[in-house]
């Protein structure tokens, strides 16, 4: 199945580690988001890997080069200038649907998250799904019992609150729905959710994080050590 990564993106936040690379090239552990990607989309099954990049292209390049040495294939769409998440994916158009390979479809995922979810569950033909996960609380929890308290808990997930996963099954009718420059989140999802053409899976019992700060690059490092390597 054939899966686009949205990798073009500046990484402000994140600076001065994005200031000589691209975010997806934050090393968490030593290795780069979008190779543990990679290496994710390959335990798997998705071999077939659209890198759509932008801010320090190169960098990207260079290190995933044609998949190989990751036993996948690997190839890019580049941008110019910066385009958006969804005027990023409407300017592969040609790439993503050529060879007929996505007549059923083909997966999106953000290039700043960290998951083990299984992408394979929200790939129902012909359908416009996006993956969910709990909420975690930024904050630790005081939980009481009267004006005693009981427990105290770590930064919990809210499981009857749920977030944008940033992975993503779309049909080939999304390019109806795509800006020439834009966003997917602010401009293509809402647009579905309007036609009732989006559909939700949630994903309660699964490791997930977005690298938007540099804690999360401290944290990140830490829960990989036992999620990722083998």
């Amino acid at each position: 199945m054939r899966t686009v990564i949205l990798a073009g993106g500046m990484g402000k936040r994140l600076r001065p580690l994005t200031s000589d690379r691209p975010k997806p090239m934050i090393e968490i552990d030593n290795i780069p988001i979008i190779e543990l990607q990679v290496n994710w989309l390959k335990e798997f099954g998705m071999k077939d890997v659209i890198v759509l990049v932008g801010h320090l292209k190169e960098k990207i390049k260079h290190h995933l080069a044609d998949g190989t040495k990751f036993g996948v294939n690997i190839s890019y769409i580049e941008e110019n200038v910066p385009l958006g998440t969804g005027g990023a994916l409407n300017n592969a158009k040609n790439r993503i649907l050529e060879n007929g390979k996505t007549d059923t479809g083909f997966f999106v995922i953000n290039g700043d998250i960290l998951t083990d979810l299984d992408p394979s569950k929200i790939s129902e033909k012909g359908s416009m799904t996006l993956a969910l996960v709990p909420l975690k609380s930024s904050f630790g929890i005081v939980e009481t019992n009267g004006d005693l308290v009981s427990r105290f808990v770590e930064k919990p997930l809210i499981q009857d609150t749920w977030i944008n996963a940033g992975v993503y099954y779309f049909s080939n009718e999304i390019f109806q729905y795509l800006p020439n420059n834009g966003n997917l989140e602010t401009f293509t999802l809402p647009m579905l959710v309007n036609k009732q053409k989006l559909k939700a899976k949630k994903f309660t019992n699964n490791y997930w994080r977005s690298i938007d700060s540099h804690k999360d690059v401290e944290e990140a490092s830490k829960e990989i050590q036992q999620l990722f390597k083998k």
